[in-house]
């Protein structure tokens, strides 16, 4: 990606001096829906580009990435504004496709509203599916106004219509059409408004037959969400409403969230693009009117809530982090208040956290427990930072402008330590917002650099990457010795990848390995002897011992019961040493040992020879030989996982536990309510898998449910593996 910074004061840039004066919106919904050939018909009609481009020569704003142009499909979250009627509209474009739901989660925390697309070409398959519908629930839970667009419609397959019902039915009551389509010739030339019963402004003599049904469905929603109780009773009395109230409500309606208008759209002929401009611009909220996050000190004390006050005190949140080979790194960055200006120092604060996996063992990024493996980056950072300028973004172009105020959405060069998630706030005063929830990554890709030259690109590349995306996990197994990346699916790891190659380091992908555990098969006794003469002071060290395997989890038992000094009391801490050292290098494959207890009962020592040294010695022979006296049993992590499915692909996800070697401990109704206010329809599964089973498991899910299930895992303990797994 090719991030182009135009110098000037301007250059053609959107800026907005007061907060009511602008409308944040995230496009959301399924891949393929038209979000961005949306965004490029309103770019277009709003003047800011010349004409529209196209997702499949690669020319449209929003999809400057490599991969998505390679892809034609978003892979990330980006900003295009516009103007419209004195107001700046920030659209926040983001993919459609379940891997990148991350993006999708940034984009609701910069925006203050979403137009929830849809395909009309879907109406013709019977309605909306039910990831789409997934998609309207995570929106439904922060709270977001909503507006349903539904786009496409000149596809050859398209049933407007059919789509309109689809979304009654999935997203329940307050989702009501505002416009019917107007046909001439079998495409679609017109939209017909129910409230003014008009088409653009002008009225019609041929309105559509539904018309009058749809118009009164449509005023009875507006008056249930009116405020005005009386509205209702002159309502039903017979009482014509005036148009103008009816569209004050609706917009109060709107903008509070609990009326969900229909717009028809057409974004090659450009038919419903006016209407939904004007929706956005008189429904949808500004940044004054929607909630801010909540804020404390960088030390976690208490904080007065923020306001979008220009005026307040300065707290923005970088919301997506990108590297540009030219500009550097590019954070983009929501202002909830306060002002951002070019040449001031900053407080630049990281929340810690790293969006884990819960995997066990050294499989994944374990909750804290997991041995053997490490984190890839730190996000715990605080410090001041000088910015340099302050850009309005439209997709991959940058445009200096003077300030950005509170409510509006910006660029912000070479933040060294900025990182996505991060609060930047007045160096005198610094905040820290509250982070949003991300998603856990649960796919692993283990990589290798290709070449001894590759590594320090890798290395590279890798932080730049762990830094801008909080779906993205990094770990380096100090057992299995395998760079693990943790993505969230196998096209999210295709990016990853592709960045990486970009980035300047070639790699490879090579199978994940499953880092095991052993412990003794049953009690014994050994002998340790480690004896050498070589000239000079010799070495000598002899214990005898008793061993036993102990309860998984139990961990590592020494125990001395010398009698008599015959390991003299300095040495037997030497002992044990060497005991724990063998057993973290593990035996013949380097299996660390575990749940053990080591009980010396007996040994000899020498008044020169012996040593220190000697004794660790003596201490890891010991408990080679008692593991070869009785056997060693190979354990493999096992995880505990939970699964919500719905509850038509209940019996296909049981049979697939079953077939990883999954043991079910019980099932329970998801007693949620969907957006349109009825039961989930869903089950909770909790189960116990080894952890090699699900090394593609959320693949396999997702193409087992049709991308509508979801998992969370955490290590259980070890078990011992069966023979084809030890093989």
């Amino acid at each position: 990606m090719a991030v182009r910074a135009d110098a000037g004061q301007g250059a053609g840039a959107i800026v907005a001096e007061d907060p009511t004066a602008i409308r944040n919106v995230v496009l959301v919904g399924p891949s393929g829906s038209g979000k961005t050939t949306l965004v490029e018909a309103l770019l277009a009609a709003a003047g800011v580009i010349p004409r529209a481009g196209t997702v499949g020569d690669g020319s449209t704003i929003c999809d400057h990435d490599p991969a998505a142009v390679r892809q034609q499909r978003s892979v990330a979250l980006s900003v295009a504004p516009l103007r419209h009627q004195n107001i700046k509209i920030n659209l926040v474009d983001t993919p459609g496709y379940g891997d990148f739901v991350g993006e999708v989660r940034a984009g609701l925390r910069a925006a203050d509203a979403a137009l929830f697309v849809v395909s009309a070409a879907e109406g013709a398959d019977g309605g909306i599916d039910a990831a789409t519908i997934t998609l309207w629930e995570e929106c439904a839970a922060v709270g977001m106004p909503r507006a349903v667009v539904v786009a496409r419609c000149d596809h050859q397959r398209a049933e407007l219509e059919a789509e309109i019902d689809g979304c009654q039915t999935a997203f329940g009551a307050g989702v009501l059409p505002l416009y019917l389509p107007m046909r001439a010739g079998g495409h679609l030339s017109g939209l017909y408004g129910l409230l003014s019963r008009t088409v653009g402004g002008k009225p019609v003599d041929d309105a559509p037959e539904e018309a009058e049904e749809a118009r009164n469905e449509l005023i009875e929603g507006i008056i249930a969400e009116s405020e005005d109780e009386s509205l209702m009773e002159r309502y039903l009395e017979g009482e014509e409403i005036d148009t103008a109230t009816l569209i004050t409500d609706l917009e109060k309606a709107v903008s509070r969230g609990s009326f969900h208008p229909v717009v028809p759209v057409c974004a090659s002929s450009g038919t419903g693009l006016p209407e939904l401009l004007e929706l956005i611009v008189g429904g949808f909220p500004s940044p004054v009117e929607h909630p801010l996050p909540p804020v404390t000190g960088v030390d976690g004390a208490k904080h007065p809530p923020l306001s979008a006050d220009p005026a307040g005190p300065l707290a923005a949140e970088v919301v997506r982090t990108s590297a540009d080979a030219y500009v550097g790194r590019v954070s983009l960055v929501r202002v909830f208040s306060g002002t951002l200006r070019p040449e001031r120092t900053v407080h630049v604060s990281g929340h810690g956290w790293t969006p884990g996996n819960g995997n066990g063992g050294s499989t994944g990024p374990a909750a804290g427990d997991a041995p053997g493996s490490t984190g890839g980056a730190d996000h715990s950072h605080d410090g001041d930072e000088r910015l340099a300028h302050v850009y309005s973004p439209l997709g991959a172009s940058l445009r200096e402008v003077s300030s950005c105020v509170a409510g509006d959405i910006c660029a912000l060069t070479k933040l060294g330590s900025a990182e996505t998630g991060d609060t930047v706030s007045a160096s005198d005063h610094p905040l820290l917002l509250a982070p949003w929830d991300l998603p856990q990554p649960l796919l692993p890709v283990a990589v290798i650099a290709r070449t001894r030259g590759d590594e320090d690109a890798l290395i590279k590349t890798l932080a730049r990457l762990v830094a801008s995306d909080p779906t993205l996990h990094l770990e380096r197994n100090q057992e299995t010795h395998q760079t693990v990346l943790w993505c969230m699916g196998e096209a999210h790891a295709d990016v990853v990848l592709s960045r990486l190659r970009a980035g300047g380091a070639e790699v490879d992908t090579e199978p994940v390995r499953v880092a095991m555990r052993q412990t003794l098969a049953k009690p014994g006794r050994a002998t340790g002897r480690h004896v050498k003469q070589s000239g000079g002071h010799g070495q000598f060290a002899v214990v005898h011992v008793e061993v036993e395997p102990l309860p998984r989890g139990s961990g590592f038992e020494f125990v001395s019961k010398v009698v008599g000094g015959s390991v003299p009391t300095q040495y037997i801490p030497s002992v044990e040493k060497g005991v724990r050292a063998q057993m973290e290098r593990g035996l013949t494959d380097g299996c660390p040992m575990v749940d053990i207890r080591f009980t010396l009962v007996d040994g000899k020592a020498h008044s020169v020879d012996s040593s220190d040294a000697a004794f660790q010695t003596a201490g890891a022979i010991a408990l080679r030989e008692a593991a070869a006296a009785c056997g060693a049993v190979q354990l493999e992590p096992v995880d505990t996982v939970t699964v919500r499915i719905p509850d038509e692909h209940l019996g296909a996800v049981l049979g697939d536990l079953s077939s990883r070697r999954g043991r079910v401990l019980g099932t329970d109704v998801d007693d949620s309510v969907t957006g349109a206010g009825v039961a989930s329809g869903r089950t909770v599964v909790r189960a116990e898998v080894p952890a090699a089973e699900l090394l593609r498991y959320a693949v396999d899910l997702r193409a087992m449910t049709s991308g509508t299930s979801a998992f969370t895992r955490q290590f259980a303990r070890y078990d011992p593996a069966p023979e084809h797994v030890r093989g």
